[in-house]
Formats: C-alpha cells, sequence, structure tokens
C-alpha cells in the first residue's frame, strides 16, 4: 500500500538562459535572501539601542556578510563535504550557481567578516554580531527552498502524509524542515528578541543555541552524504558534529551575557 504523500513537482531548476549564461532558482533564493535581509538591517539600524547607527553602516555590513557567506560557504563546503578539492578543480570554488555551501562554513566566514566590520567601526566583533544575528536565517531559509527546487538534500524515507514521491520513494523534505526551522522560524524568534534591548552577545549566544539545535534534530531525518555517511554509531552525522559546538557555545554565551553585572545592552 502506498502511503499518503506529495509527488515531487520535478520543478526545472534553471528559470532562462540567456545563451551560455543560465538563471538558477538556486542562485535567485540566496539573491532574495541578501535583499530583505538588507532591507530589514537599513530598517533596525534606525533603532534606538542599535550598533549600527546609519543606513550606509548597514548597507556596507550586508555587504560584508554577502561577501564572508560566499567565502566560507564554499570554503567549507569544499573542506567538510565536498569529493572535489580545489587542488583537483581550482575553478570549482567560483561555480557557486552549481550549488554547494555548507552552513557553518559560511558561519565562520561571517564571523571573519563581522570582526574586520567591528574594526572599521571600532565596535567588538559580537556586537556586530547582535545586530546581523536575526537576519542569518533569512538566506538560510531561501537557501534552502533553492535545495528543494535543485531536488538535493533529501531526508529518508517516510510514511507522513507530507513526504515526497521522488524516483519511486516517498522521502522527508528535509529541506523544508531546515528552510521553516532553521530560516523562517528561527528569524522571527531573533526578530523578537532582538527587538528590545538584550545583554551583550545574547542575540548571537541565542541564534548559536536555536540554530544548532534546529539543525542537530534534522539531522535524524536527513540522509548524509553518501561518501561521508555516518561518522559515528550509525547515526552520528557530519551535520550534527559541527552542530553540537554551536549548541555549547550558545549556551555558554547565554549564561555570560545574563551572568554579567553590568548588562551592557547592544542588540
Amino acid at each position: 500500500m502506498i502511503p499518503a504523500m506529495i509527488v515531487y513537482p520535478d520543478i526545472d531548476p534553471v528559470i532562462f538562459s540567456i545563451g551560455a549564461v543560465k538563471i538558477r532558482w538556486y542562485g535567485l533564493m540566496y539573491v532574495a535572501g541578501f535583499l530583505v535581509a538588507w532591507w530589514l538591517a537599513r530598517k533596525r539600524s534606525q533603532a534606538e539601542h542599535s550598533p549600527i547607527r546609519t543606513t550606509e553602516q548597514a548597507d556596507d555590513l550586508i555587504f560584508y556578510a554577502m561577501l564572508g557567506v560566499i567565502v566560507g560557504g564554499r570554503l567549507g563546503h569544499a573542506l567538510f563535504y565536498s569529493k572535489t578539492s580545489f587542488f583537483d578543480d581550482p575553478l570549482y570554488f567560483f561555480r557557486i550557481w552549481e550549488g554547494g555551501m555548507a552552513f557553518h562554513g559560511g558561519l565562520i566566514g561571517v564571523m571573519f567578516a563581522m570582526w574586520l566590520f567591528g574594526r572599521k567601526l571600532n565596535l567588538k566583533m559580537w556586537q556586530v554580531t547582535d545586530f546581523m544575528a536575526p537576519f542569518v536565517p533569512l538566506g538560510l531559509g531561501f537557501g534552502r527552498i533553492g535545495n528543494f527546487i535543485n531536488g538535493e538534500l533529501w531526508g529518508k524515507p517516510t510514511d507522513l502524509p507530507w513526504g515526497f514521491l521522488v524516483n519511486g520513494q516517498v522521502l522527508h523534505p528535509s529541506q523544508l524542515y531546515e528552510s521553516i526551522l532553521e530560516g523562517f522560524v528561527l528569524f522571527a524568534i531573533l526578530w523578537w528578541f532582538s527587538s528590545k534591548p538584550r545583554p551583550y552577545m545574547a542575540v548571537s549566544g541565542l541564534f548559536l543555541l536555536l540554530y544548532g539545535t534546529f539543525r542537530f534534530l534534522i539531522e535524524f531525518v536527513r540522509v548524509p552524504d553518501e561518501h561521508l555517511g555516518y561518522l559515528f554509531a550509525d547515526w552520528v552525522t557530519m551535520g550534527q558534529i559541527l552542530s553540537a559546538p554551536m549548541i555549547l557555545a550558545g549556551a555558554v554565551m547565554l549564561v555570560m551575557a545574563y551572568g554579567r553585572k553590568n548588562k551592557e545592552a547592544t542588540a
């Protein structure tokens, strides 16, 4: 008996082509995420408690973040997940339209970019990340929709009614789980949390704690990369290994933020 399911629509990942140039949904999703984040960052920069004081500073911040996401995401994918190394294919790094962005690498890239940006404005890195953290999930949410359109990163077989029929199997839409939880739910929580002054590092800590938790849980239904498989005990994945330190770091940062005697508000 075939369980209730949704037939995957098999969407063409290419929107349209102009000669040899192909415009893909995956790339467009990231552009959408950056544009929405840019608009909201300009809006939030007007808040009295914001460390980013002008719309021009918000513009520069999003540019720095965009570079951090792209460079870090590609490097992270090559180091943690890809079978292709830069030595085998040096041009692989630049072919972003083919997909292949690792969140944990992108996070490191963004943190480095925020440190550089903070030096420019004489701000501490965590002041900048406290401001930036609510916008990061938007890129994640739109990016995972791009993964869904590409027909990649499917989950395990399921008999749940929202499973998708893909190549004869009914699978968890783990990309959509990530889009909803790590993307739009996380954005809503952080946007609300940061709408009032919070102690230094609190917003960044909450982001790390919640993202790490959501990602760790979703990995139980997401199929690991074939060339990696399960790394320990037939259930531990690379995503969980990379997310566990985030959960711990986020919890520690929240304790430090709210345990500090002088709870300086920065976001």
